[in-house]
């Protein structure tokens, strides 16, 4: 097994954020433009931005290196495990789910259960010869499935915030998403992702520009990271979270900013 970095040990950063936007609702709330929720045409194949979980992924500072559950107790090191939690909130409907399964990758058979109202997975990292083991915990979009949003958000280091990029409703209730996860936790990471990049790239070139300036917008009042995201074609799905794990351990990586229209917006 790779030993622990010395000279830089992978330490959680204290410099969370601690306080929100006090009138952060009321600008979402006055947000008015809309856009269509008309179901695109197929999106043509393009390469995936990331292979299996399997492999090792480097990007300008670190790498992480997916590790199986079965790996993990064959040589005994829960012990050395770093566990933190994350939590995805968003209506039903909108790619959660397969966000996950996506992310996951290789780990989805030992590393998964399910009940009614709430998914949880796992994912075990080596970065810089430490290991950390993320549990992701998604709660169902149904009304039904809020009474989980305090176990769900309790704790998490990070909360991402999804909705479709085709359905405007889907955006405007991150609101009530949001409102409600910050009376559990106020000092998680921030991270809006919209999904369904591949049937959002079909529609009109002017109103994706609509979407992009609301979506940025929503993400400005919540002092969140904006990702646009495809779990069919895995894009940006593994980079939100090495962006996650860079702020949590304060690593020398960045994501570039991209706000071209037509392309997987990425807005901080």
């Amino acid at each position: 097994m790779p030993q622990p970095c010395r000279k830089q040990p992978l330490r959680l950063s204290v410099k969370r954020q601690t306080a929100l936007k006090r009138h952060a609702g009321q600008f979402l709330d006055s947000i008015l433009s809309c856009y269509s929720s008309t179901k695109p045409k197929a999106y043509p194949a393009v390469p995936d931005e990331a292979t299996a979980a399997s492999t090792v992924v480097e990007d300008a500072g670190f790498a992480a290196e997916s590790l199986t559950p079965s790996v993990c107790h064959d040589h005994g090191l829960d012990k050395d495990l770093v566990s933190l939690k994350i939590s995805l909130l968003g209506d039903s409907q909108i790619g959660k789910t397969s966000f996950l399964v996506k992310y996951v990758g290789n780990e989805l058979d030992e590393g998964r259960s399910e009940q009614t109202g709430l998914n949880l997975m796992d994912k075990t990292l080596m970065v810089r010869g430490a290991r950390i083991s993320y549990s992701i915990w998604e709660v169902e979009g149904d009304k039904k499935s809020q009474d989980y949003i305090p176990t769900a958000c309790k704790d998490s280091v990070a909360i991402l915030f999804m909705f479709d990029l085709t359905s405007r409703r889907t955006l405007t209730g991150i609101v009530k998403w949001y409102r409600q996860a910050r009376k559990y936790n106020q000092r998680a990471i921030p991270v809006l992702v919209g999904t369904k990049f591949d049937d959002f790239i079909q529609l009109p070139i002017d109103l994706q520009w609509a979407i992009a300036n609301e979506a940025r917008a929503y993400a400005k009042a919540l002092n969140a990271t904006l990702f646009f995201s495809s779990s069919t074609y895995n894009i940006n799905v593994n980079k939100i979270f090495k962006f996650i794990t860079a702020k949590l351990f304060d690593l020398p990586w960045t994501v570039e900013r991209n706000l071209t229209v037509g392309e997987p917006i990425i807005d901080f």
